[in-house]
């Protein structure tokens, strides 16, 4: 079904960016980019989907039993999102707030030209339709690099009014809300999040997406567009991935500021891996997950690999845990997501009446941000980030938007919460404001 090239690269950085570039002309893009930041359960450096062949867009109902047949039906790549509100389809809970980008809640596509990058090669997987241009692509990809510097330079200096959904007084209103629900016992924590906006924007994607990924060199970068919408995406999480029978889930919760001293930013990390809010709130979605998974796990076999360890960024420190299950033989590769999905560093627990406090106290509709972006593989294995730290822009409707949330458990100071928004807000904020 396709035809398999391999090709050694003598400056993969530099690629990454030319192949990019060259992807600019197709209707659906998906580039995901690990920055050279090697975890473990790394698959690929880089991967570069383009041009559907098939695909599927959705609304919420049904959702996922339409993914599954599409899934079970190709056996192919599929590369795509899932929105938070997909929530919707597997739960009785609805969304009836403000969505200023008008998002599909569920995309894949089967492309037809595949790029995966590890260390120094790149192999090219085109479907057998179209092997033909193999050659003539791989030329064109690189002929770009006498005049990439001179495209990467221009610059969209169009200044954007940044407007924030929720006023720094009705989240501390709204945050305290939520601590009621907690000290009632209605939930032990929520993930509360609040909306940046511009309307009447004109952006350069691409331009913002290299900017953006610069800052922080995350692990989960992601470059997504279908037609006129895109997300930018910097997210240092992953929500899911399959290998063979193997599931991994890597929640992040608990972050501390980086500092240009190495002492003080040693001393940063030392501090965050013994707060008690910080690691409570780990914890705490660690235990959710463990549920989540065992929905569709060989008995006994979920366990933690990796409790609460901290990793560093370029811009903050996190607390990640790894929670691994094996999954039954009688479960789907959408089985697995479905059961799982949205995750719970993203809702809180429990899950289902963090969920209905979220859709009560937020203000606009999560639509693809704190959902997922990823792929599935031929033989239904599958790897998936968490659409956080990333910017979504409708070209059509001059909308863009990013949101930034926290997690409120009994121990949360609403002050102290709205500054972490702020200080998560900041890449975003600065890469729209070209500041």
């Amino acid at each position: 079904m396709r035809t398999s090239v391999l090709h050694t690269l003598q400056d993969p950085t530099q690629f990454k960016q030319l192949l990019l570039q060259w992807a600019q002309q197709f209707r659906e893009v998906v580039f995901l980019d690990s920055n050279n930041y090697h975890q473990n359960y790394t698959s690929y450096d880089a991967v570069l989907a383009v041009d559907a062949l098939t695909s599927i867009q959705t609304d919420y109902h049904n959702a996922f039993d339409e993914l599954n047949t599409y899934q079970q039906t190709t056996k192919d790549w599929l590369f795509g999102y899932l929105s938070y509100d997909l929530k919707n389809d597997t739960e009785a809970i609805q969304s009836s707030n403000f969505d200023g980008l008008g998002f599909p809640d569920l995309f894949f596509f089967q492309p037809k030209k595949i790029f995966l990058i590890k260390d120094d090669l790149v192999e090219l997987r085109y479907l057998n339709m179209c092997d033909d241009e193999l050659d003539s692509d791989w030329e064109e990809i690189n002929k770009q690099q006498s005049s990439s510097n001179q495209q990467q330079s221009t610059d969209n200096r169009q200044l954007l009014a940044i407007d924030q959904r929720i006023s720094k007084e009705r989240y501390l209103e709204k945050a305290g809300k939520m601590l009621e629900h907690i000290y009632r016992g209605d939930i032990y924590e929520a993930n509360f999040c609040m909306e940046f906006y511009a309307e009447d924007a004109t952006i350069d994607p691409l331009e913002k997406f290299v900017k953006l990924n610069a800052i922080s060199e995350p692990p989960f970068a992601t470059y997504f567009k279908n037609n006129k919408q895109y997300l930018l995406s910097a997210s240092p999480e992953r929500y899911l991935k399959k290998e063979g029978s193997k599931v991994i889930s890597q929640p992040i919760k608990g972050t501390a500021r980086r500092s240009a001293d190495i002492v003080e930013d040693e001393a940063l990390k030392q501090e965050l891996l013994v707060n008690e809010k910080e690691r409570s709130e780990n914890i705490m979605i660690v235990d959710l997950v463990r549920n989540d998974l065992s929905r569709t796990a060989e008995k006994n076999s979920v366990h933690v690999d990796e409790l609460c360890e901290a990793y560093s960024f370029k811009q903050v420190h996190h607390l990640i845990s790894t929670v691994v299950s094996t999954v039954g033989s009688e479960y789907s590769p959408v089985d697995v997501i479905r059961t799982t999905f949205p995750m719970g560093s993203m809702t809180g627990a429990p899950k289902i009446s963090a969920m209905q406090i979220i859709e009560d106290l937020e203000e606009t509709r999560r639509g693809l941000y704190s959902g997922a972006v990823g792929y599935f593989t031929p033989e239904g294995d599958f790897d998936f980030n968490v659409v956080i730290r990333s910017i979504l822009y409708n070209a059509v409707n001059k909308y863009v938007s990013f949101s930034v949330g926290s997690a409120i458990t009994a121990q949360a100071i609403p002050e102290k919460e709205y500054e972490e928004c702020l200080l998560k807000a900041r890449a975003m904020r600065s890469v729209l404001e070209n500041t």
